[in-house]
């Protein structure tokens, strides 16, 4: 029986993330001979759970994302020198990998995430670490996962080593039929555009926004973290008086923003940073066109088969001609199923134990 920790997420059953959700799913395809230790904060669960589908887990009182993160991976790992795979999802804590592989004896298995370091939000200390960790997670991980080709292709120019590419699942979503939230939502009752992200400007909110406070005849319903900074703050502020953009916070309840994006005509997905997004291969999987921001990880996801803008007058065209809306939801559909199942997904991972 192989001890398999992992380290970096907030925790199971799953209240937050794209990583999170990987953790939940995989947990399902669990080998015979694999047992599963997964690291949890306390601060995001009232009942702590001895173990989940199988996994037994541990508990630590720090948050395991923003500042504490790096300490919260480390105590991880810490805790993890008599497991015999140590699988680190982020690379918050990577920093320390030098001084953890001289006493770990066994295979450290690493998923980079999305090149956090070049992310906007941060700071140039924050950066300056963020990319530190990233150099030493590609140095002493055993395998380096990248969830997307942008990823494993610049894993190979920066650090010339090859990394494996495993993307994310998303066929955990379904259809939800449920008319009584209707009540709640009326503005659902009407086609539909729908975004569901991060307030953040490497999501292009604001060309969004701008594109559709210029189209009153459509519909856009975006959820999000408005209240989280400046610029959600100023998003909001500027955008809310459109009757035709309905902007709502946060939505964690599964059946309720399943429904909202599944009953959506189109998916708008702005991120321009990262990797596979998990909200992305959920739309395809939920058969929707999708406009896409033009970047090399949304156009490998995507196969290069969705439409991609890049500023606010490209949404307002894609947007005024639908002939092609139907064959891009077939599309988008058929490689959801086939490459973005959390089958496959979890063999990809159970390969390399």
């Amino acid at each position: 029986m192989k001890k398999v920790s992992i380290i970096g997420t907030v925790g199971v059953p799953a209240c937050y993330g794209g990583f999170e959700s990987l953790v939940e799913n995989i947990l399902d395809y669990t080998p015979s001979d694999i047992e599963y230790i997964v690291f949890c904060t306390s601060k995001k669960y009232e009942t702590k759970l001895e173990s989940y589908k199988g996994a037994k887990l541990k508990y630590l009182d720090l948050n395991a994302n923003g500042k504490d993160s790096i300490m919260y991976d480390y105590k991880s790992m810490k805790m993890s020198l008599d497991a015999d795979i140590m699988l680190i999802l982020g690379v918050s804590g990577c920093m320390f990998l030098p001084f953890i592989k001289r006493k770990f004896k066994g295979k450290i298995i690493t998923n980079i995430d999305g090149l956090e370091w070049k992310r906007d939000k941060w700071n140039f200390l924050a950066k300056w670490l963020l990319h530190y960790s990233e150099k030493m997670a590609v140095k002493y991980s055993d395998i380096v996962i990248g969830d997307n080709k942008g990823i494993t292709d610049y894993v190979k120019e920066a650090y010339k080593k090859d990394a494996v590419l495993i993307a994310y699942g998303g066929d955990h979503v379904s259809k939800i039929n449920d008319d009584s939230l209707y009540k709640i939502y009326p503005f659902c009752k009407n086609p539909y555009s729908v975004t569901v992200c991060r307030i953040e400007p490497e999501n292009n909110i604001h060309i969004i926004l701008e594109a559709f406070s210029k189209m009153p005849e459509n519909q856009l319903v975006m959820v999000g973290n408005w209240k989280n900074g400046e610029y959600g703050s100023e998003m909001k502020d500027k955008y809310s008086k459109f009757e035709n953009i309905h902007l709502l916070d946060p939505i964690y309840e599964s059946h309720t923003i399943n429904w909202i994006r599944s009953n959506a005509s189109v998916y708008i997905h702005g991120h321009s940073a990262g990797g596979t997004n998990p909200s992305l291969v959920e739309a395809m999987n939920f058969g929707l066109p999708i406009l896409a921001f033009d970047c090399v990880y949304n156009k490998s996801t995507t196969q290069n088969e969705c439409l991609y803008w890049k500023k606010s007058e490209d949404i307002i065209l894609l947007m005024n001609d639908k002939s092609n809306y139907e064959k891009i939801a077939t599309k988008m559909k058929e490689i959801g199923s086939k490459e973005y199942s959390w089958k496959k997904i979890a063999e990809q991972y159970n390969s390399l134990y």
